[in-house]
């Protein structure tokens, strides 16, 4: 069974391409969702428990584990190694600013739905939040380049919620996601303060430039940018990384939109023939 066995893994070997042999520690996945956790521990102690840490512990835990993990991710990605403590006490000292906003989407969610009948209720029911709250600790590392790690985060929220936020989408105050399966947001993405979506909305990207070998051109601006309290009602699609969405907009629900729209426009399908109709009056 060994020679069976050797003969099987050198053949699993030569299928491989180069590029995904890992002969050094890549960051884990079960070990990034242990630093969610632990954020939610110091972030929300008492709605989030993990381990039976107490806040103290969970915090001088995740240091020592942040540190680890960026340190596999950057030298993976082939950086140096010894900017991971710098880059974990860096996110840390920004866990009040990222509380601070969380604070505020707790509240649009909770504003913005009638259903929800204390703010404790959307921490603990809301899946809308979870992913939301996800995002903003992963933007955090994103903004510090912090590597692989960001997007593992976003990715297990989206599995948990069916919503997929990619940690470099920039999204302000306030954000309220209603329901929320579904929801895409890209990772060029902008969004100012106030902006509520519905379930099954595309924040995304149209098809992509290709190279000279017919290969998609990575980077660049791919994603619409979308004002503030703007609200994007269900399934709406909006793609572009030229389209732009004024203040105070209103997409209604199926919407297919590559267009940029001027403030306080109001933009839904004619409920007799299906064509797209545009105003300027927000009724919805």
């Amino acid at each position: 069974m060994n020679e069976k066995r050797n003969e099987i893994l050198e053949a699993i070997r030569n299928a491989r391409k180069n590029d995904l042999n890992a002969p050094k520690r890549i960051s884990d996945r079960t070990r990034v969702v242990s630093l969610i956790k632990k954020t939610q521990v110091v972030l929300l102690p008492g709605y989030y428990h993990y381990n039976d840490l107490t806040v103290e512990q969970a915090f001088d835990e995740l240091f020592e584990d942040l540190k680890g993990e960026i340190s596999a991710a950057l030298c993976f990605s082939g950086r140096n190694m010894m900017k991971a403590e710098e880059l974990a006490e860096a996110f840390l000292n920004r866990l009040p600013a990222i509380m601070e906003l969380m604070d505020t989407d707790i509240q649009a969610i909770y504003e913005g739905d009638p259903a929800a009948k204390s703010r404790a209720e959307v921490i603990l029911c809301y899946p809308g939040f979870y992913a939301i709250s996800i995002y903003r600790i992963a933007h955090e590392l994103y903004t510090l380049g912090v590597p692989y790690i960001p997007r593992i985060m976003t990715e297990y929220a989206h599995e948990k919620t069916g919503i997929d936020i990619n940690p470099g989408a920039t999204i302000g105050r306030y954000f309220c996601i209603d329901h929320g399966t579904g929801i895409v947001i890209g990772e060029t993405a902008v969004l100012g303060d106030h902006v509520k979506l519905y379930q099954g909305v595309t924040i995304g990207a149209k098809s992509f430039a290709k190279d000279a070998e017919g290969n998609p051109v990575k980077g660049g601006k791919r994603h619409p940018n979308i004002g503030s309290h703007v609200v994007v009602y269900a399934n709406a699609t909006i793609l572009g990384g030229e389209t732009t969405i004024g203040d105070h907009c209103v997409i209604g629900g199926n919407v297919w939109l590559m267009d940029s729209l001027p403030s306080g426009s109001t933009i839904i399908h004619d409920r007799e023939d299906k064509v797209l109709a545009a105003s300027s009056e927000a009724n919805l």
